[in-house]
């Protein structure tokens, strides 16, 4: 019998849990139906992760009697947008989805906070479960109740705070991830351990090889420390009014690198939080706020796990500093003008700086420009 943990999420009357473990797709029907006012859901998914584990959920589901109409909306981060909301918005309205009902979310980061922000304005509010496929989705966006789409301006500068009502984290959907998606999503694991636990940076130091070759127990172990640690700082600070802007480490950089590449396959959204961390180790180590060495110790990590580092990681043209930092003042984070950035004094000791010297920051990144073949 295969582990199965419960992560709780204490929020009070918005609490749940996220299971974490394998073969979940399966009991997704016992798993869900406490939820249930009548045994229905509606799926929203999107063509690839549909042609990957669609009919397994709906089997998983059918196998308690539990009727299921299913959506797939185009892959890719361009879907989390204003027609992708609208199709989906008006597609659960076609199934008559009451507000008792519940809507699923299977996918990664863009349908779980696509459907997440479809079932927040949906009759001004429907239950959701989130059932995230990609590693990215498991130990990050399925857990806080952060919903949203992009717009021209920016990444997630509309959204809500809608909690899910359950989350399962099916390990065995990370198999069918490409190399490339799934160390995107180490990205955001990695990020976890600089931020808040040395201990768990030190374990993946050495243990992250394995997972990312598949070792199941690796995997599920690194799945729930993230998750853990998500769910305690979300607890804790709900709608980011302070810990959980920790969660950001290494984002003010990635959604600025984000724009500037398009949000397409240029640049993928765990590439960009990796290549941020490196930076936010770099500006602190500028700052003499850590040790010198450790930014090149973040950076060999990454290195040793096959990932993207630096801004020589990224194909194609980039716009030069100052473009960089004007990108970046239009970040969530922004306030009363002020950059906000996380920074640490060493790995695991991450905090909320604004006031990043502007002739340093333009410095770090004309030096990682310069560097670009």
């Amino acid at each position: 019998m295969t582990q199965i943990d419960r992560v709780h999420v204490p929020l009070g009357a918005r609490a749940y849990d996220v299971v974490i473990g394998q073969g979940l797709v399966a009991q997704a029907g016992a798993l869900m139906q406490p939820f249930l006012a009548r045994p229905r859901v509606a799926v929203l998914t999107e063509s690839r992760v549909a042609g990957l584990h669609l009919e397994n959920l709906q089997a998983g589901l059918s196998a308690q009697g539990i009727a299921s109409s299913a959506h797939a909306l185009t892959p890719g981060e361009g879907t989390k947008s204003w027609d992708g909301l609208r199709e989906s918005v008006e597609w659960l309205l076609d199934e008559k989805v009451e507000r008792r009902d519940v809507v699923v979310a299977l996918g990664g980061g863009v349908i779980g906070d696509l459907g997440g922000f479809a079932a927040a304005i949906l009759r001004r509010g429907v239950r959701f479960v989130q059932v995230p496929t990609s590693l990215l989705a498991q130990v990050d966006s399925s857990v806080g109740g952060k919903t949203g789409i992009n717009t021209r301006h920016g990444k997630n500068l509309v959204g809500a705070f809608h909690q899910p009502s359950l989350v399962l984290a099916d390990i065995d959907l990370l198999d069918s991830l490409p190399k490339r998606d799934f160390l995107a999503g180490y990205g955001e694991v990695v990020k976890y351990g600089l931020l808040g636990d040395a201990a768990f940076f030190e374990w993946l130091e050495v243990n992250g090889p394995a997972l990312a070759r598949g070792d199941k127990s690796a995997r599920h172990y690194a799945v729930r420390r993230s998750v853990e640690m998500k769910a305690g700082i979300v607890a804790r600070d709900e709608t980011e009014q302070g810990e959980r802007a920790l969660l950001n480490l290494g984002h003010t950089f990635c959604h600025a690198l984000e724009a500037a590449t398009g949000y397409c396959d240029r640049l993928l959204h765990g590439e960009g939080v990796a290549i941020g961390c490196a930076l936010a180790f770099e500006v602190s180590a500028r700052m003499g706020l850590c040790a010198q060495e450790t930014p090149s110790r973040v950076r060999a990590h990454l290195r040793a796990m096959g990932m993207a580092t630096d801004l020589a990681d990224i194909a194609g043209d980039l716009p030069d500093a100052a473009a960089l930092v004007a990108l970046m003042a239009q970040d969530k984070k922004v306030q009363d003008g002020r950059l906000r950035f996380i920074l640490a004094r060493e790995i695991g000791q991450a905090f909320v700086c604004d006031d990043v010297p502007g002739d340093l920051l333009l410095s770090v990144l004309s030096e990682a420009l310069a560097a670009r073949p």
